[in-house]
């Protein structure tokens, strides 16, 4: 996500010295130019608005683009819309040309998914010319049904989970890659981040965060109150000795011995080395059993850290999901702190918040035909208002339409409630989950529908091989463009002589697919018929 970041700071400097070329010799030439290019974008936005009955519309998706043809009928000849990545890329890798930022910022209508591979949109909006655009954030409007991403049983974890700047700091692990580690790894002077969270000086942190929509600043700020919440203000490390202060100043020491590590399984599926020390004397006040987190599973030095403090055991450490007391360098300020906070949370703290509870959400909206419908109102709704002349036709198109769609999902629900099937087995990516979840069907998978992975572990390939002999699975799913491999890998370890069948994720639909009759119907139709030979 950060080199679309970056691309789209690139696009916009690169609009930017258009418009002003020749600078450098002729400094009135230079804003001739820059107002003449103004005046361009404001003619060309006035000439827009001046008939109700033309407008420009831009979807990121193939769905998108087909609901909107959908919806404007008749008047899809009188607008312009455009499909940004009708040459079949893939929406997970896309990244905006010069053409499309410029697209976007003229626009009438932008319709996006708003999941992780959208994230260069918030730049393109903020630069955007036409400041009356309505936009449609797909999972926006689906609000609280838009569901978090799933790490289901047996599902190998992308890479991107554990390639962070810090080679070490990891969320998944072989048991035996851990490592012990001295106390010397925490070395040094820290303080807690629980009072800057309520003295409000890492509010801006928490405004950053919620630019991804997961939560509102108010939520995160919330949420970190209970995770960081401790009642040390400060911990000294020194060789083997540790000194806690607390709020009111009051400070307690001992040493401490090394006990071992415990590995933390987490309920989303992420672990963690949980590093443990007893206090040698243990009347001395402190906390008697500790243990350190930083994400590092070898002998390091951390950048900061999460301690957890029990005066009766190991085990009687509790909560460790919901409260974790975080300690960075002493030496730094408030506001640097914050930047801690906010980096943290952009490259490193992600292991952190999976263990935690925050995640991700599923971008793959589309392929639940009930969404559909939802979205498809949405859209409505929006060209309405852009061109209320011919709203009457809007609504009649949209409920033509929705009745297609309710026909479809229908005869899903049919299809599934008659089947003795009711789960799907994947040797692929995973994007259906929004479409299994509305009929009731299970599945197992070799990776989350957004990875980027090609080849699946050992692991992952024997775990779901014995789930199509449990299953006694007839077939093997896998995506449109799939290669196979995983698949014929699955069948071949099982032993059982199963098909594959391939199933459409509608994310790589391209303008030769359209020309050649590609519609949202037509394709979520074949995967029906695909299903019908499997579902029986």
């Amino acid at each position: 996500m950060f080199k679309k970041k970056i691309g789209i700071y690139a696009l916009t400097l690169a609009m930017a010295a258009i418009g002003m070329t020749g600078c450098s010799s002729n400094d009135s030439s230079s804003s001739s130019e820059s107002s003449s290019s103004n005046i361009t974008v404001e003619a060309t936005l006035a000439e827009n608005k001046a008939s109700s009955d033309s407008f420009s519309v831009v979807c990121t998706i193939f769905p998108e683009y087909d609901w909107v043809r959908e919806i404007l009928g008749d008047h899809t000849d009188n607008v312009e819309v455009t499909y940004l990545l009708d040459n079949g890329v893939d929406l997970h890798s896309y990244q905006p040309t010069a053409d499309d930022i410029m697209k976007i910022s003229s626009c009438d209508l932008f319709v996006y998914v708003g999941g992780e591979s959208d994230k260069w949109v918030e730049d393109a909006l903020a630069e955007a010319a036409n400041k009356d655009m309505k936009v449609i954030n797909l999972m926006d409007v689906l609000g609280d049904s838009a569901k978090v991403e799933e790490l289901k049983e047996g599902m190998q974890e992308s890479e991107h989970e554990h390639d962070h700047d810090h080679s070490k700091e990891v969320s998944t692990f072989e048991d035996d890659e851990v490592q012990d580690r001295p106390l010397s790894d925490w070395e040094g002077d820290w303080q807690s981040a629980y009072p800057l969270v309520l003295d409000g000086s890492l509010d801006e942190a928490w405004e950053h965060k919620s630019e991804d929509g997961k939560m509102t600043a108010d939520e995160y700020k919330d949420y970190y109150t209970k995770g960081y919440k401790s009642d040390y203000n400060a911990i000294s490390i020194h060789d083997d000795h540790i000194k806690f202060t607390d709020k009111d100043g009051n400070e307690s020491e001992s040493d401490y011995k090394y006990t071992g590590y415990y590995i933390q399984n987490w309920s989303t599926g992420t672990k963690a080395a949980m590093y443990r020390f007893e206090a040698v004397d243990k009347s001395s006040g402190v906390p008697v059993y500790i243990e350190f987190n930083d994400h590092i599973i070898e002998p390091e030095k951390a950048e900061h850290f999460h301690i957890r403090m029990s005066n009766e055991s190991y085990d009687a450490i509790i909560d460790p999901e919901g409260n974790w007391p975080t300690f960075f360098d002493a030496a730094l300020s408030p506001e640097e702190v914050c930047d801690e906070v906010i980096g943290h949370g952009s490259k490193k703290e992600d292991e952190h918040d999976h263990e935690d509870g925050e995640e991700e959400y599923d971008e793959h909206v589309w392929l639940s035909v009930k969404n559909a419908k939802v979205l498809c109102a949405e859209i409505e709704k929006n060209i309405e208002a852009i061109d209320s002349a011919n709203a009457a036709d809007y609504k009649a198109n949209l409920d033509s339409y929705v009745a297609k769609l309710s026909e479809l999902d229908n005869s899903f629900k049919t299809l599934v409630d008659g089947s003795s099937v009711k789960t799907l087995v994947f040797g692929d990516r995973f994007p259906f989950r929004y479409f299994v979840d509305d009929y009731g069907l299970d599945y197992f998978a070799a990776f989350i529908g957004c990875s980027a992975e090609t080849e699946a572990s050992f692991e992952t390939i024997a775990f779901l091989a014995d789930k199509v002999k449990e299953l006694d699975c007839k077939t093997i799913f896998t995506l449109e463009n799939s290669s196979k491999d995983i698949a014929n890998t699955i069948i071949s370890t099982s032993g059982k002589n199963a098909e594959i069948a391939e199933l459409n994720s509608l994310q790589s639909v391209s303008k030769d697919d359209i020309g050649n009759g590609a519609s949202y119907i037509s394709l979520m139709q074949k995967n029906y018929d695909v299903l019908a030979g499997v579902l029986k």
